[in-house]
Formats: C-alpha cells, sequence, structure tokens
C-alpha cells in the first residue's frame, strides 16, 4: 500500500491469509533457533554450543533440533495472521479519524514510499496499535504458546502436542495455559510497538538513500518490487535487533515461569529470583539467539506480508480500472 487512502482496498481475509502464510513460514524455516532459545533459558547455566552439541547427541538430532515446530508454526501462524489483520484495522482507524489527525497521529511529512503496507502514522501512533494488536493476539494464543515452550524444553517428555495439553489441564487447569501471560504481555506488546515504530523509520531513510528521486511527487510512480522487498527486509532486521534487545528480560523471565510455575510465581518473582540465584546476565540469556532469530523471522514475515498485500492491492486496483473501462 502506498498510502493510507489507499491501504483499505484488500479485504481483512486477505490480510489474515497474508498474516497466515507469513508466520508458518518463518517459523518453520526458524524452529531450531527458538528450541535452542528456549533450552538455553531453561537453566541458565547451559551455553549456546552445550546446547547444540547435546541435542546432537540424541539418535535423531537433526529431527530433534524441529521439535515442537507444529505448535510452533500454528502459534506463529495465526498469531502472525491475527497480529497483522488486527494492526489494519487499527491503523485504518486512526488514519481516518479526524480527531486523532488533529492531534498529529498521522506522520504527515512521511514520503509516500510504495514499500509500504501500512498508512503513515506518527511514532506515538505506531506505538501504540503496534502494542495493542501484538497483545490481543498474544493473550488467544496463550495457549498454544504454553504447550510450544513445554514441548521444546527438555523438563518434560511429552510424546504429542495433545498429551502436553491434557497433562497441563490435569495438573495445573485452565489456568495453566496462560501461565507467564504476563511477563508474554510486557514482552510482546512493547517489543511489537517499538519494532513498528523502528520498522517504520528504517524505512523512510533507506528510501532516501535508495531512491535517487527522493521528492514525494516523483515516487508517486511507484518503486520496484525487489527494492520495496530489500527495503522491507533490511528494516525489518534493524527494527527487530533493537526491539528485541530491548525487552529480553521479559523474555527470560517469561520462559522460566512457563516452564517452572510452581517456582516462579509472577514476573516480579521470577526476576528476582533469577537475579539472585543467576546474576543479572540471566535476564539475558538467549539474547544472541532470540535476536538472529526475530531479525531473520520478523523481516522474513513482514516482507512476505507487505509483498503479498502490495500485489493484491495492485491487482484491486487493475480489476477496479479494467471494469471502469467497460
Amino acid at each position: 500500500m502506498s498510502n493510507g487512502g489507499q491501504a483499505g482496498k484488500s479485504s481483512t481475509s486477505f490480510h489474515f491469509v497474508a498474516g497466515l502464510g507469513s508466520g508458518i513460514l518463518s517459523a518453520v524455516l526458524l524452529q531450531p533457533a527458538d528450541l535452542l532459545k528456549t533450552r538455553v533459558q531453561q537453566s541458565g547455566h547451559s551455553s549456546l554450543l552445550a546446547t547444540i552439541r547435546e541435542i546432537s547427541k540424541s539418535p535423531n538430532s537433526i529431527r530433534s533440533f524441529w521439535r515442537g515446530t507444529l505448535p510452533s508454526a500454528l502459534r506463529t501462524g495465526f498469531g502472525s495472521a491475527i497480529y497483522f489483520t488486527s494492526l489494519n484495522a487499527l491503523r485504518q482507524n486512526v488514519a481516518r479519524s479526524n480527531l486523532l489527525r488533529s492531534i498529529g497521529a498521522i506522520d504527515k511529512k512521511a514520503l509516500p514510499s510504495h514499500s509500504s503496507a501500512l498508512p503513515k502514522l506518527s511514532n506515538l501512533a505506531n506505538l501504540t496499535t503496534g502494542a495493542i494488536a501484538r497483545a490481543g493476539a498474544g493473550f488467544i494464543l496463550m495457549p498454544m504458546t504454553v504447550i510450544k515452550v513445554r514441548y521444546e524444553s527438555s523438563y518434560y517428555a511429552y510424546n504429542s502436542i495433545a498429551g502436553a495439553g491434557r497433562d497441563i489441564l490435569r495438573t495445573e487447569g485452565l489456568k495453566g495455559f496462560f501461565a507467564g501471560f504476563g511477563a508474554t504481555a510486557i514482552r510482546d506488546a512493547p517489543y511489537a510497538g517499538l519494532y513498528v515504530v523502528f520498522y517504520e523509520q528504517s524505512k523512510k531513510r533507506l528510501s532516501l538513500l535508495v531512491h535517487k528521486v527522493p521528492i514525494a511527487g516523483e515516487l508517486s510512480k511507484g518503486m520496484k518490487g525487489s527494492t520495496s522487498a530489500s527495503i522491507n527486509f533490511g528494516s525489518g532486521i534493524l527494527a527487530a535487533g533493537l526491539a528485541t534487545a530491548l525487552t529480553n528480560p521479559f523474555d527470560a523471565i517469561k520462559t522460566r515461569i512457563q516452564l517452572q510455575p510452581r517456582k516462579y510465581h509472577n514476573i516480579v518473582h521470577a526476576g528476582q529470583k533469577m537475579v539472585r540465584e543467576d546474576g543479572f546476565k540471566s535476564l539475558f540469556d538467549g539474547l544472541g539467539i532470540r535476536m538472529g532469530r526475530k531479525a531473520v523471522s520478523s523481516a522474513l514475515a513482514w516482507t512476505l506480508y507487505e509483498e503479498l498485500i502490495r500485489r493484491a492491492e495492485h491487482v484491486w486496483t487493475h480489476t477496479e480500472v479494467s471494469a471502469r473501462a467497460l
């Protein structure tokens, strides 16, 4: 989408499908990194190399690195679908709101770059809409998140996803499926908000560097698909790296709570206990893995999503023009 006015042409269902596809693809490709992050964070003592060696010694080493792929793909796929659909709806409402427009929620200075599938909003509006959309998606998918983390961990010997679900329900009740939601929300909401802010700002600046004609009027001719995708992917990597580093402590705390809910009671208790027993560095366990995985997965998911939406809007516009010509 090139601007807020055109941003709403593709249907809500297509935003859902585009988000679903991009989420599943990134989850499957990067499952080994997600599993390694969980294993490193579960103890706070194992190094990345030691964890890789341990998994490699298992009978089915290659398959072991993709343990938990199904719950991860379902969680990430549907999470991305719900997130992108919600984010698009929120941003469209903000872009159309005269009240929010009057208080500066719209970025009037933004170039109408065709690399974006989102309306141009202010940093505060980007932060808020991203955080709200992610928190909502996170709550809906929380049961699958808990099952995924438990299934990936070596603490539990679950033979199937259904078995994991039954065990959690039997031993902890329904609340067990929402263990660590507080830490997850505090991690994901700021992460998503910061990501959208950094992502949009990075695209704006990369567009100025890449384009030979950075004049708004001349940009109306459009941007080549390859250039658009490159800008989106590069912006995704930069945004994910920054947002991940700022929110990693909540990710480490969330993992401990979900794996050992009887030992770690809540966010504050878990954080204090981790620092006291394992040192301040335990809050940044798995940072390198998470940063690498998030950078690639977010960049891949957003680039694919924006490209699908861009192509859909191109087809939509072409169809409208053809219909009017008849």
